[in-house]
């Protein structure tokens, strides 16, 4: 029997190495998988027509109730995983990198490098935390390993989970704690009322083992 399951997720690392698990363990001499990076109405777009089972997604504390009205539009609800604090993603040679917290003020000599959404795409659609404060430089780019190479090339920084976990994508950045209060909600959609499929069920086990895992406060 051929296995078929994809997933769709915002650019995060976690969830690739997830995904690398499952298609470890499932193994099987047939399979088609998926394993695709999109813009946050990407992925709502993939999981609402059915291309992928479950997207990673997201939220935080300023966007939650306006990213789960969203969901519920298509036909989504929100399951989360874990609590985490933002962490800002620096290279491991940057000047600040050794700092207990940073505040965005502090950062505000450095690029601002970040994940572009649709033209129009509402602001809460932002992939990082406190997207929406008043940054002197900023960088937008649509691929991880991008946007991994631009914060090591231009001293430059990203606000993510700090979740970097045996990714070639993030061997060169180190993270600090943000000073804020705001909080990261990680976890996944799928259709409302749906039931996950075993292979499903299986990602999400072991996603949520590995969010426990790594997560930094």
């Amino acid at each position: 029997m051929t296995i078929k399951f994809a997933v769709s997720g915002q650019h995060y690392l976690f969830d690739v190495q997830t995904f690398a698990h499952t298609v470890i363990v499932e193994g099987g001499d047939d399979y088609t998988y998926a394993l695709r990076d999109r813009t946050t109405q990407g992925v709502i777009d993939d999981v609402a027509s059915g291309a992928s089972e479950l997207g990673v997604l997201v939220e935080t504390t300023q966007t939650q109730d306006k990213l789960e009205a969203a969901f519920a539009e298509a036909g989504l609800e929100f399951h989360e995983l874990i609590e985490s604090t933002p962490r800002v993603a620096l290279p491991a040679s940057h000047p600040l990198v050794n700092a207990k917290s940073l505040t965005l003020e502090q950062l505000e000599d450095y690029p601002y490098i970040y994940f572009e959404q649709e033209n129009d795409a509402p602001a809460y659609f932002a992939e990082e935390a406190l997207s929406d404060s008043a940054r002197r430089k900023s960088i937008a780019t649509t691929d991880r390993a991008t946007l991994s190479e631009l914060i090591v090339a231009l001293n430059g920084y990203t606000v993510t989970s700090g979740i970097l976990v045996g990714i070639s994508d993030g061997k060169g950045l180190d993270t600090v704690k943000l000073d804020t209060d705001v909080k990261l909600h990680l976890g996944y959609v799928a259709k409302k009322g749906s039931e996950l499929s075993e292979v499903g069920a299986k990602f999400v086990d072991q996603l949520k083992k590995n969010l426990e895992r790594y997560a930094r406060f």
